[in-house]
Order: C-alpha cells, then sequence, then structure tokens
C-alpha cells in the first residue's frame, strides 16, 4: 500500500467548512486541527509506514486527526468512523469537504499496527505534546497516576503451567529435534491436548505425584535440549519453560518435588501472556495483566508521558521514565533516559542445574 496524501486545496462550497467557520468557538479544538493539520501531522510524517507499491491508502494525517479526537471525545474505533461520516466538526477538523466517503474502522487499527512496528510509534502523542510545550500548557510540575490494566487471558494453576509450558517447548521445535525430547519424557503424556491432565483431584497422594511427574518431565526436556542451538521461538519456550518449573515447585525432604507455599514475587500467572502479573490496587482488590502509568500536568491535565509497567511494579519503578522530559536541576547534569523495555523478563537459564538427590544428569520417575 503506497502513502495516499490528503488535498491540498479544498473545494469550493465546502458545507463543513462554510459551517463551521461561522458557528464554532474561535478556542475550538476543531478549529486548531483544522489550522495545524498539515504542520502538525503532514503525510510525509508517515511515509515510513508505506511501500512504493499497491493502492493509495487513507491520508494518514486524516487518520491522524480522527485519531486524537477519537481519545479527547472518548470513542471506540467504530463510533470514531461514525463522527467522521456525520459529524460536521470532525470533516472540518481533517480538512475534508462533505462529499469525501468515510472509511472502515479498521482502517485505524490497521494504522496503530503500522505504528507499533515502526521505529518511532509514539509520533503523533508526541507532536501533540510538543504543541502543548509551544503553547505554554505544560510548566514543570507533574503528577503521576497509575491503573490496573486487566489482562484477557484466564489465568493457569501451578500444573497447567508446567504441562503447557512443556507442550510449547515441544510445538516450537524442529520436528526431529521434538522427536528427541519427547524420546525422554516418561510420564504417559503425549502433551498434544492442551488443558489440565487426567488425575483423581479429590486425592492429595495422586495430586503429589501428578506435580512431582510433571516437574522431572519439565526438567527432562530442558536437559535434552543443553548445547543445542535453538531458534529464537523454541528458545523463548524453553526459558518459559524453566521460568514455570522453577516458581512454584521445590523439593521436598524425601526428594519429591511438591508446590510450594507462598507466591513467587514476579511469578508467571498465563501461558498467552508470560508478560502479565498479579497485581494490587489496594490491599484489599487484586487483579492480574500489567499497569498503566502516566505523567500529567497538574494545571492543564495535559498527559506528557505514559508507560506501560508490570502489575506488581510500584509508580517508583516508572518515575525516571516519566519524568524525562523535565529538565535537570540547577547544577546537575540531566540524567539519561534510559533504554528499556519493561516487560522484558531475566532470561532463565536453559541449562539447569541437576535435580538435587539423583546421581544421573536427569531425573528418573
Amino acid at each position: 500500500m503506497t502513502l495516499g496524501l490528503a488535498e491540498r486545496q479544498g473545494r469550493l462550497g465546502n458545507v463543513a467548512v462554510a459551517r463551521c467557520e461561522a458557528e464554532l468557538p474561535e478556542r475550538s479544538i476543531y478549529r486548531l486541527l483544522h489550522r495545524e493539520r498539515e504542520r502538525l501531522f503532514p503525510d510525509e510524517l508517515f511515509s515510513d509506514l508505506y511501500v512504493q507499491h499497491g493502492r493509495r491508502s487513507i491520508p494518514p494525517s486524516i487518520l491522524a486527526v480522527v485519531m486524537v479526537l477519537q481519545r479527547l471525545e472518548g470513542c471506540s474505533d467504530r463510533e470514531a468512523v461514525d463522527r467522521f461520516a456525520y459529524d460536521l466538526r470532525w470533516r472540518y477538523a481533517a480538512g475534508v469537504d462533505d462529499e469525501m466517503p468515510g472509511f472502515v474502522h479498521t482502517v485505524l487499527v490497521e494504522l496503530r499496527a503500522r505504528l507499533r512496528a515502526s521505529a518511532d510509534p509514539d509520533r503523533i502523542f508526541r507532536v501533540t505534546t510538543e504543541l502543548a510545550r509551544r503553547v505554554g500548557l505544560v510548566g514543570v510540575r507533574r503528577v503521576l497516576d497509575s491503573a490496573p490494566l486487566f489482562d484477557a487471558v484466564a489465568t493457569c494453576d501451578t500444573v497447567t503451567l508446567v504441562r503447557g509450558g512443556i507442550r510449547g517447548l515441544l510445538r516450537a521445535l524442529p520436528v526431529e529435534l521434538a522427536a528427541a525430547v519427547r524420546a525422554a519424557l516418561l510420564r504417559d503424556d503425549d502433551y498434544q491436548q492442551p488443558g489440565k491432565p487426567v488425575c483423581d483431584w479429590e486425592d492429595a497422594a495422586a495430586r503429589e505425584e501428578l506435580v512431582d511427574a510433571l516437574f522431572r518431565d519439565g526438567y527432562r526436556a530442558l536437559y535434552a535440549l543443553r548445547g543445542v542451538p535453538l531458534g529464537p521461538d523454541a528458545a523463548k519456550a524453553a526459558e518459559l519453560l524453566a521460568t514455570v518449573i522453577g516458581q512454584d515447585i521445590e523439593e521436598a525432604a524425601d526428594g519429591r518435588f511438591v508446590i510450594a507455599e507462598g507466591v513467587a514475587p514476579d511469578r508467571v500467572l498465563s501461558l498467552v501472556d508470560p508478560q502479565a502479573r498479579h497485581g494490587h490496587k489496594t490491599s484489599a482488590h487484586g487483579f492480574d495483566g500489567d499497569k498503566g502509568h502516566i505523567a500529567a500536568d497538574p494545571d492543564s491535565e495535559i498527559i506528557t508521558a505514559a508507560e506501560v509497567g508490570p502489575a506488581n511494579g510500584g509508580d517508583a519503578a516508572m518515575a525516571a521514565a516519566l519524568l524525562a522530559d523535565l529538565p535537570a536541576p540547577s547544577g546537575q547534569d540531566a540524567a539519561p533516559a534510559a533504554e528499556h523495555d519493561h516487560h522484558a523478563r531475566p532470561a532463565a537459564e536453559h541449562d539447569p542445574e541437576p535435580v538435587a538427590g539423583t546421581d544421573a544428569p536427569a531425573p528418573t520417575a
């Protein structure tokens, strides 16, 4: 898809322009976007998102205005394209005439996906905050706040996590290597069907035997990959398996592996979204997912920075990134903005230590 360019010379007799120019307040956001759209969001700002062949896209300068108004007015994607189609103020702000056809809501989804995959995903946010600074709406004070970002996937118990981790690793490996790893496993399970294994869940001894067997199969799977070069997907699956078999299980005095008491501080709780964590907004109410953090000017209430962090992290952990735009105190050097990924986790060891109490390189049943 090639870059679409907005019409720079409006049509005479444009109903949207004539009516909005006559009736909108002078300080209206619609007037501001109409006047400054080409300077704030020129189509060329988004040229890196498109290729040199294919059909023309909807001009991204128009979509950027729609996305800004969408956030200001709290609209969904479907509501936003409806506003653009039927609200003259939105058309006036976007600089289009009343005869331009609308577009489907998936166009906004696609642009966000292109932005997310680009080297500059925050360009629309950056441009709008820079404008707020230039016109004096942002001072040197900030307030920080956070809110839960609830996870859409179901959290898993220990048995489901460990078995799912083994299954995920087998699926990520090449066929020949997966067969070699599967041959090292001793449980009567092909690890092909999702869900919990068959067990008498009312019998405590049966549950403990299952946990021990699953841990040992997980260890055998990792041990079978010692020294084997892995591709990115397989390496990630091995890391995830190493994490889930180590976070909830401990060795008992008799050499069996049992579920540990308590909860690991950075516990992985979902195989679908390994970055999700247990969080607490208050001491009485918990949630699973991530946590969104913002910094805002307390007078204008304009958001100046936004970050996503783990649900079990506090506001202080994000303070440096959220306050990076503020000048350093007099006589001090500004702290460099560290490159970071708030979802990153320390790499788990793919080559685990031998299980205590066994002479063999891998545990036995």
